[in-house]
Formats: C-alpha cells, structure tokens, sequence
C-alpha cells in the first residue's frame, strides 16, 4: 500500500478517490470493451478479456500513483484520472482520464471528473497549465475536453499506429485562467 493520502475530490454525483482492494473486483467486472480500449490506442481486433491479475494490476497502479484516482459516480467505479509528468518549477502536468464503463459513455461523467480533477490541480496544487494528448478520432473525449475548457493546440500527424492504420493526436491545454467551473 501506498504511504500518501490523496485527498477526496467529490462534485455532485462524482467522486474522486483512492482505489483499494475492493476495486479489484469492480475494475474486472467491467472487463476490456474493445471500442473503448480503441480510444486508449489499443488495436481493437488484439483486445483480450481482462484477467483478474490485469485487474489486481490497474488498481495497484491507482494505489501506488499518488496523483491518480478511481473515479466513481453514483457509488460505482467507471474508471480512472490522473495526472503525471508534473513539472513545479513550469506549473504544469499532463492529464489522463479513462471511463472503462460502457454503460458511463456519453453521460458527462468524464467532464465532470476532468472538472474537479483541474480545479484540484490549480487551486490545491498551485499548477498553471494541464496538457493531454487525445487521438483525433476520439471525438467523445475531445468534446468532453472542450467543454472543461481544454483548447486544441497541435496536431501530431500520424502519431499512433492502431490495427495497421496511422492515426493523428491532438494535443490540447488548459490554462488555470481557463479552467470553466461547473454552476
């Protein structure tokens, strides 16, 4: 186990917090989907189902990160955020967010971790900037981005290579300034 404590971010029906042995079972039941994997950059043809030790393995992750956090809503894990690459002397991090829910696709609950997530970044953390590299394809997640407030900066073309095919990234920032706060 981890020796830091992570504080507990929670916003409406969203909560941000440690992941612990209980997740393991959780993370399994929700398995490898092979559209979201896709979305990670995974080839979704090569997805294999999750084996409980790949599932022991993500939460452990959590655990061990002390910038990484399940996300849970309405009492149920849909996934994972965290941030790293952490540069103080900059104020700036990367950002990475997961939903590996099926049945939490499309219901804004990515926005809203992504939203408390940046306001723990800026406001508790003192960061200035948030980065996050999305593939051009995954317009869910860079809708999701947007409406935080994150902005398109850059296109790396042909940065991802999935199933045989060539794929661009976004790369899109956030700046504390920026950060659009749910009412």
């Amino acid at each position: 186990m981890a020796d830091h404590q992570k504080p507990r971010l929670e916003g409406g029906n969203i909560v941000l917090r440690d992941a612990g042995p209980l997740d393991v079972q959780a993370r399994f039941a929700l398995g490898n989907t092979p559209e979201i994997q896709a979305m990670f950059g995974a080839d979704p043809k090569a997805v294999r189902d999750i084996t409980p030790e790949a599932a022991e393995a993500w939460v452990q992750a959590h655990i061990d990160d002390p910038h990484a956090w399940i996300i849970e809503a309405d009492g149920k894990l849909v996934g994972g955020v965290r941030l790293h690459t952490l540069n103080y002397s900059d104020k700036r991090a990367q950002i990475a967010i997961g939903i590996v829910d099926a049945d939490a696709l499309g219901k804004g609950l990515g926005t809203r971790a992504m939203r408390l997530l940046a306001a723990h970044a800026f406001d508790t953390l003192g960061l200035h900037r948030l980065g996050c590299r999305v593939l051009a394809f995954n317009t869910r997640a860079i809708a999701a981005y947007e409406k935080v407030g994150f902005v398109v900066e850059g296109r790396e073309r042909e940065a991802a290579l999935i199933g045989g095919a060539w794929h661009d990234d976004l790369i899109l920032g956030l700046l504390d300034h920026d950060l659009r706060r749910m009412p």
